[in-house]
Parts: structure tokens; C-alpha cells; sequence
């Protein structure tokens, strides 16, 4: 309904808002995603790359936690060395308009 907002008449946090915000709250978590995003199927070392910034336990420690959510697919290739890949699901796929939107938005409001 528009004009009617999610969290109306609701305790905070037993909305979508907050549900989606546990989700996605993290230093960079949206980072990752967005990552994902752009880059497709990616190994760990790769990811680290493209984000430059984040160590590579904090990078651990997101992406169990993004897998665990149900938003990244972590696949194990049986082979030495190990290989393993990371992409988005569809579940992580479905949250790509909402972060797009907030690019979008930064864009036109970054001073």
C-alpha cells in the first residue's frame, strides 16, 4: 500500500527491516555481495583482491556467515590444491535491486 510504511506500528525489530538488515549489517558484507555481483563466481583470493581493504579473516568470517544466511554459495572442488568457489544465490541475487538503489542514491547525495 503506498504510503504506509513497514514498521508502522510495529516494534523495530520485529520487521522485514530488521531481518533484512541482519542480513546484510556488517562492515562488508554489502561489499562482498556487491562483489559477487559484478564479478560472478569468484575463488577467495580473487574476492579479497577486488575488495583490497579487508583482511583475510574478517573475508572468512563474512562469507560463513553470508552462507550460513542463505545469500552466498561456497563450492569445494575435490582436487589438490583445493578449490573453492563463491558466487551469489538466488536468494543473494534478490537483494541486488535494494543495494543498486542505495548506490543510485550515494551517487546523487555524495557531496
Amino acid at each position: 500500500m503506498q504510503g504506509e510504511r513497514c514498521i508502522a506500528g510495529q516494534f523495530l525489530g520485529d520487521t522485514g527491516f530488521a531481518y533484512t538488515l541482519s542480513l546484510i549489517s556488517g562492515k562488508y558484507k554489502m561489499t562482498i555481495l556487491y562483489a559477487l555481483s559484478e564479478f560472478g563466481t569468484v575463488r577467495f583470493n580473487e574476492l579479497k583482491r577486488y575488495i583490497g581493504t579487508i583482511t583475510f579473516k574478517t573475508l572468512s568470517l563474512a562469507l560463513k556467515e553470508l552462507e550460513r544466511d542463505g545469500l552466498v554459495c561456497r563450492r569445494e572442488y575435490p582436487q589438490i590444491p583445493p578449490k573453492v568457489e563463491y558466487s551469489l544465490t538466488e536468494r543473494g541475487k534478490s537483494l541486488m535491486p535494494i543495494l543498486d538503489a542505495m548506490c543510485e542514491w550515494g551517487e546523487k547525495n555524495r557531496e
